[in-house]
């Protein structure tokens, strides 16, 4: 198919170039026997493109005969073939688009138990990679046409068209699935893809992207099972790794930890350091206290006072003070920075409240 669609192609670059050249000759030809350039342009224009309006000037002269006799060969010969190289280029990738959009469906319609991918920006590209490193079947939706290509030049399936919309979540199979990640970088149509989604299959797992910290409560009333904000991470880490960089090097460099991480996420669980905020919920509780409050979502392996040296298997009665680095193992996809961040009045962290 990549052969067939070069023809045209090649076809179009040809015919084109051998226009230019039938136009310069022929309007060099012109011009040469004494007209002006205006002139001896439109003459060749209106030869080539046969439109016989008339002679801008007498063709008088051998010359001029043999000139306009050539322009008339070659112009209208080189036009017939540039425009049927044309139309070839623009039918021969009508089809291909409609057909290989039917062959895509008909692919999409014999999955089940697969994840949809709602997005392909750099979050996107990453993830269904990962996805399908992970032998797990993928479809992308993505409304741009240039993301479309790449996904599926990277090999995914991907049908082009609006994530919100809920007939693009039915092509996609979205009763068959078994999970919906909604990573776009608009965090209102994340919310809207959940709630539609939702909606169409009560029983699938949503996990939903934020920008803002204030979309997490709204994607999970939307009826996301777990929210990721990758900002919020991201700053989490950088300030963990500028406060604590002997324990981040440790934790991140070490090729013993990465093996580690590796092992713990096949588990569902997650190695993470927390820096405890001032008038946090869990700050100043004692290690019993803190496990106890989050029901075993994660328990404490190593705190880093930020005066004195790191206390790794800490005793249970020892409590956390703001400003201590926490190093902890929870469950993937807890949000473990929320429970130490929220205010110690009222606590929500995915479905968890205290």
């Amino acid at each position: 198919m990549e052969s067939l669609n070069s023809y045209p192609s090649r076809n179009l670059i040809r015919g084109s170039i051998f226009m230019m050249v039938v136009w310069v000759a022929a309007t060099a030809g012109y011009w040469k026997a004494g007209w002006s350039f205006q002139d001896a342009l439109y003459m060749v224009t209106l030869t080539v493109f046969t439109v016989g309006y008339g002679e801008v000037r007498p063709i008088d002269t051998t010359y001029l005969h043999v000139v306009t006799m050539a322009t008339m060969a070659l112009g209208c010969t080189g036009m017939i073939f540039l425009t049927g190289s044309l139309i070839q280029f623009m039918t021969l990738n009508s089809l291909q688009q409609l057909l290989g959009g039917r062959r895509m469906q008909a692919e999409v319609d014999k999955l089940s138990d697969h994840v949809i991918v709602c997005g392909y920006g750099r979050i996107g590209v990453e993830l269904a990679k990962a996805l399908k490193d992970g032998r797990a079947d993928v479809v992308v939706l993505e409304q741009n046409e240039r993301r479309v290509e790449q996904a599926r030049e990277a090999g995914h399936l991907c049908i082009q068209g609006d994530a919100t919309n809920e007939t693009t979540l039915q092509d996609a199979g979205i009763d068959r699935a078994r999970a919906l990640a909604s990573v776009l970088p608009n965090d209102a149509a994340n919310v809207f893809i959940t709630l539609s989604a939702r909606s169409l299959n009560r029983k699938i797992e949503i996990i939903a992207r934020g920008d803002a910290v204030s979309t997490e409560r709204k994607l999970l009333h939307a009826g996301a099972n777990k929210v990721v904000l990758p900002t919020h991470i991201g700053a989490e880490r950088i300030a963990g790794m500028l406060l604590f960089p002997e324990t981040s090097r440790f934790i991140r460099d070490s090729d013993s930890m990465r093996d580690l991480e590796r092992n713990l996420r096949v588990l569902g669980l997650a190695i993470e350091v927390v820096v405890a905020p001032e008038g946090g919920a869990l700050t100043d509780l004692s290690i019993e206290e803190i496990e106890t409050r989050t029901n075993g979502a994660f328990f404490i392996v190593q705190i880093n006072r930020r005066e004195g040296d790191p206390i790794t298997g800490p005793q249970k009665s020892i409590r956390i003070h703001a400003g201590d680095g926490v190093v902890l193992v929870g469950r993937t996809g807890q949000a473990i920075n929320a429970m130490f961040e929220a205010p110690r009045e009222k606590v929500r962290a995915g479905r968890l409240t205290f």
